[in-house]
Parts: C-alpha cells; sequence; structure tokens
C-alpha cells in the first residue's frame, strides 16, 4: 500500500509497541506546544514589569499575536498534510515555533515580542491538526478516542511543564533564558522526530472511500450541523480555557501572595494532577460508551462544563492556598475532557483522507475564539476594570465573569448530540 507522500507508509502489520512509540513521540512534541504557550503566563509578572505592558498589551501577546496566524495557516497546512507528508508538516512546524520562542528571550519591546508570537503562532499552525489524522491512521475506531486523549495529555503536561521548568528557570536566571533553553530544546526534538516517525497508510482502518480532493471536507463538513455546534461549544470553552491559562496564575500570585517558584509548582500541581486526570477520563469514556451512541461524544462534554464553572468561581474566589487548590483541581481536568471525545467525532464528520483538513476546519473556529479572543479579552476587561476595583481584583472580576462561556459551551454541546448520531461517518 502507498500514498501520494512519496515517502513509505507503514505496513498494515505494524505492530503495537511502534504505534506506543509514535504516540508518545507525538505526545511529546504536542507537550512543546503547550510548554511554549505556559511560560508566557507563569512569567506574565516579571514580562510585564520589564516591559511595561498593560494587562491588555499582555492579553494581546497570549491572544491575538499568537491566534492570527496560528489558525489562519492550519488550514493550508492541513491541506499540506493531506496531499504529502504529514511527518514532514509536523517536523518543520516544531522547528519553527520552537525558534520563535526562544527569540522571544531576546525581545525588548512590546513590538518585538509580538512579532515573536505571531511566529510561534505560524508553527504551531503546522503540528495539530496532521497528528489528529496520524493518529486516526494509526489506531483502529474503538480505540481512537483513547489514542486522541492520550495525545491531549500534551495539553496538561506542557502547561505543568511550561509553569515548572519556566518558572525555575526565571527564579535562577531571568525570564529571558527561560524562552531560550525551553525554545532550543524542541529545536533539537524536530529532527528526532523526522527520523524515528514513520508516515501511516492513510485510511488503514477504515471503509473505502470514493476518491476526493481533500478541500471538499469544507462542503461535507457545513451541511452538517454537529460540526458548527461542536466547533462553537469547543470554541467556548477554549476562549475560557486559555485565557484561565494565560491569567490565572497572575491571578493566584495576588489573591495567595505567591512568589514565582511557589506560584509554578502550585500551577505545574494543578495541570499536571487535573488535567491528566480530565484528558484520560474523556477518551477512555468515550471509547467505552461511545460505540453504543454516538451522541456520547458530544454528552460527555455538556457535564463536564457544567461542574467547571462554579468550582473555578470558588477557587478563584478563595484566598486559602488549600482550598484554592481542591476546588481548582477538578475543573482543571474537566474543562479539557471534552478533547478526547470531540477531536474523535470531528475525525468521524468526514471520510479518512480529509481528516488533516477537517480538524484545522475544527481548530480554525476553535482558536480563532478560544485564543485569538480569551486572553485578549480578560485583559482589555481587567483593565476597564482597574480604577474601580484595582489591578488584582480587576483581574479576578475579569476572569470569574468569563466563567459563563463555560455555560454556553454546555448548551451547545447538548444540542450537538442528537445531530451528532445522525452525521458520523464510519
Amino acid at each position: 500500500m502507498s500514498n501520494d507522500s512519496g515517502t513509505r507508509p507503514i505496513a498494515p502489520t505494524a505492530g503495537r509497541g511502534y504505534r506506543a512509540f509514535v504516540l508518545a513521540m507525538l505526545l511529546l512534541v504536542y507537550s512543546f506546544n503547550f510548554l511554549d504557550r505556559q511560560i508566557l503566563g507563569i512569567l506574565a509578572g516579571p514580562i510585564r514589569a520589564d516591559l511595561n505592558l498593560s494587562k491588555t498589551e499582555f492579553g494581546a501577546l497570549g491572544g491575538v499575536a499568537f491566534a492570527v496566524l496560528y489558525a489562519g495557516l492550519g488550514i493550508p497546512l492541513a491541506l499540506l498534510a493531506d496531499r504529502t507528508s504529514r511527518s514532514w508538516v509536523i517536523t518543520g512546524s516544531l522547528a519553527v515555533w520552537s525558534g520563535f520562542t526562544a527569540l522571544c528571550g531576546y525581545a525588548t519591546s512590546f513590538g518585538m515580542l509580538f512579532w515573536c508570537r505571531l511566529g510561534v503562532g505560524v508553527g504551531e499552525a503546522g503540528g495539530v491538526a496532521p497528528s489528529y489524522a496520524f493518529i486516526a491512521d494509526y489506531f483502529p475506531p474503538k480505540e481512537r478516542a483513547r489514542a486522541l486523549a492520550i495525545y491531549s495529555l500534551g495539553i496538561p503536561l506542557g502547561l505543568a511543564a511550561g509553569a515548572l521548568l519556566g518558572g525555575y528557570i526565571a527564579a535562577t536566571v531571568n525570564w529571558r533564558m527561560a524562552f531560550i533553553v525551553l525554545g532550543l530544546a524542541g529545536v533539537v526534538l524536530a529532527p528526532i522526530f523526522r527520523l524515528t516517525v514513520r508516515e501511516p497508510a492513510r485510511g488503514l482502518y477504515d471503509k473505502p472511500a470514493p476518491k476526493a480532493p481533500a478541500s471538499a471536507a469544507f462542503a461535507i463538513l457545513a451541511r452538517k450541523p454537529s460540526f458548527w455546534l461542536l466547533a462553537l461549544g469547543a470554541s467556548m470553552s477554549s476562549l475560557c480555557g486559555y485565557g484561565l491559562a494565560l491569567w490565572l496564575p497572575s491571578v493566584l500570585a495576588t489573591t495567595l501572595h505567591f512568589d514565582l517558584l511557589t506560584l509554578s509548582r502550585f500551577i505545574g500541581a494543578l495541570f499536571l494532577t487535573g488535567g491528566c486526570f480530565g484528558v484520560f477520563l474523556g477518551g477512555w469514556l468515550a471509547d467505552r460508551l461511545g460505540q453504543a451512541d454516538r451522541g456520547t461524544y458530544a454528552k460527555l462534554p455538556a457535564i463536564a462544563f457544567v461542574i467547571t464553572a462554579p468550582l473555578f468561581a470558588l477557587g478563584i474566589s478563595t484566598h486559602s492556598p488549600l482550598l484554592a487548590f481542591l476546588f481548582l483541581l477538578l475543573p482543571n481536568g474537566l474543562n479539557i475532557l471534552w478533547l478526547g471525545p470531540v477531536t474523535t467525532a470531528v475525525q468521524h464528520l468526514v471520510p479518512a483522507p480529509m481528516r488533516a483538513t477537517a480538524a484545522a476546519s475544527f481548530l480554525l473556529i476553535n482558536n480563532l475564539i478560544g485564543i485569538g479572543v480569551g486572553p485578549t479579552l480578560m485583559g482589555v476587561a481587567a483593565d476597564m476594570m482597574t480604577h474601580r476595583f484595582g489591578g488584582g481584583d480587576a483581574l479576578k472580576y475579569a476572569t470569574l465573569g468569563a466563567l459563563v462561556f463555560y455555560l454556553i459551551a454546555a448548551v451547545l454541546m447538548l444540542l450537538a448530540v442528537k445531530p451528532l448520531r445522525r452525521d458520523w461517518v464510519d
């Protein structure tokens, strides 16, 4: 069996051990994706002080600067991946975003850091959608949600590593060295990934589909209500989730009076324990329950979002470190439980040869709204309220107000349950 990438695909008999290795490598690359994002949030204090940035400017660095090209280039790079070699697209993307992360350490103004963050977004645009398609071609349908959930562990692992390593390096050297060291580590990983991960055969575990260009995925998705409801529901969740990832360290530093090292350990422990539990639980439950009812892939996230909002509110409002940790632990998992079920569902809305493009279409909506709006909106809202509440309380109230988007996400996911049963492609 061959494909049009010019590379030799894996044999249909590729062993479970090698498939596990490929998943581990994809997980590692994805962890670097979020590690390079989270160091901005954990280092908000020293970066804002050094470059004299307002909350609006810092929010733009974590939102608009990153999201514009990240979302806009995702579809062209996914089309390239569907037509050529996905492993090359992932490798090149990792090298580019890691290189620009290192360059962030040399920024001396808002403008320079803004352009470096644009570069990080350019690189990361090509990493996720091809990886989703990679996993769908390495794992049969009954194992897909768990495999995608394991891949999605890169989010809490990367967030935790970014908080812990970024905070430690900044505390012992400075914030610039944190960007340089962690960015260069990703550059080193890129050729290792390319040399060890082989391109899989496309659609190996799926029913044969009629030949059609990958771009036909747009028309197929546009006709399916489940796609729009899943994408908008995930976007509402991501709007709040990405905003909290950037701003929650600053809120906790103020309300709990943490220094940088204590803050990095606290945030790292939250992301690592709560996040890993939530992501894996979502994939496991979806694989276990979703075979009998495809609507489960939307129903599970809806339930999780309803629980997430009030627990985050309690965690953000308390002044006790112990209570804050206990209240924030569960929602840090539940708010990303959707990753395994929803990304799996999107893969099953189109035939196998169009999967990277379908994933990129979903990510375009999710990232433009989630990353582009969330961090910036919270920063703007905090600046607008500063004259009334003061800097620390204004940011706390801005994050509390944003939690309503989790409830909107729950409604949209519930509305997707019935259409998803009808739109599913085996």
